[in-house]
């Protein structure tokens, strides 16, 4: 059975967005963004709140054809494609290509995806990572912090009436100054 693992950046003082959405002080070089794909190429399926899902398909279903992109970003176009998505939202009707709309967090349901999906579900966007922790269904947390402090905007994580104790198991440094912070459930 596959994990459902958190892939997110954040800034130094913890927020995943600025205070109008903006995400250009993401420090994604090649390297970083090698590492990005030699993860998420494993995984078997992109599970997305619908504005994650609407930002990645709008830029990275067609990002290849653009001469100018490096080859990292190529590269991720394809793996992009190439996956399955699980799209939740209660507003979109449809959702094109190999992407499927969801409309509740179902524990019994996301079992079945996790059970379909042996090379685990990645999942992205801090409203629904809220959902999925309210479940206790997220199981490993990759979280990587950006060296720049932007003041204020959406907090990666949301108030909760629970704890969840988790375990390091991996931290990376990268050139660009983004360290990985990587843990497990207990």
């Amino acid at each position: 059975m596959g994990k459902i693992v958190l892939f997110m950046s954040v800034s130094l003082d913890g927020f995943m967005e600025g205070p109008h959405r903006e995400l250009d002080w993401h420090r994604v070089d090649d390297e970083l963004h090698s590492h990005f794909n030699e993860q998420l190429a494993g995984m078997g399926a992109f599970v997305e709140g619908r504005v994650t899902y609407e930002l990645m398909e709008g830029f990275w279903s067609t990002a290849d054809s653009d001469p100018a992109i490096t080859g990292p970003m190529r590269e991720f176009a394809g793996i992009w494609r190439e996956k399955p998505k699980y799209v939740f939202s209660s507003t979109l009707q449809e959702a094109g290509g190999n992407a499927t709309v969801i409309r509740d967090v179902d524990p019994e349901d996301i079992a079945a995806l996790k059970t379909h999906h042996p090379g685990g579900l990645a999942l992205g966007g801090a409203d629904l990572a809220a959902a999925f922790r309210r479940h206790d269904l997220i199981d490993e947390y990759r979280v990587y912090v950006h060296p720049v402090l932007i003041g204020r905007g959406k907090p990666l994580f949301q108030d909760a009436d629970t704890e969840t104790g988790l375990r390091l198991v991996e931290t990376r440094a990268f050139g660009n100054g983004v360290v990985l912070l990587r843990y497990e459930r207990e």
